[in-house]
């Protein structure tokens, strides 16, 4: 019965759809001209003398992967820079693996 019921959890609830990774096909390479070409300079802005660090700093808003993608999303909108879904997740994969360095969402 037991062995049953560990089955139907498992069948239900497959791994993949528990723990699936929002960034997973982000390309960090296309992501980092993206970001470098779109926001840093927008971003200099905000933080005169280093744009970078509004990823780096302590009240930042951003504290999952979900979040940074939605972020990104927002940003697109608001700079107007038309980018696809995908470019959205090669920017948040490159900010993820360069600044971010978030788990994966539980």
């Amino acid at each position: 019965m037991k062995a049953k019921l560990i089955f139907l959890i498992a069948a239900l609830f497959p791994p993949s759809l528990v723990m699936a990774d929002p960034l997973a096909g982000g390309d960090v390479k296309i992501g980092k001209a993206l970001v470098e070409k779109n926001c840093i300079a927008c971003h200099a802005r905000l933080y005169p003398g280093d744009g970078a660090k509004i990823y780096t700093r302590a009240e930042r808003k951003v504290t999952t992967r979900a979040k940074l993608l939605a972020q990104i999303a927002f940003c697109n909108t608001q700079i107007g820079t038309q980018w696809f879904p995908e470019d959205e997740l090669h920017a948040a994969a490159f900010l993820n693996q360069e600044y971010y360095k978030l788990p994966l969402d539980k």
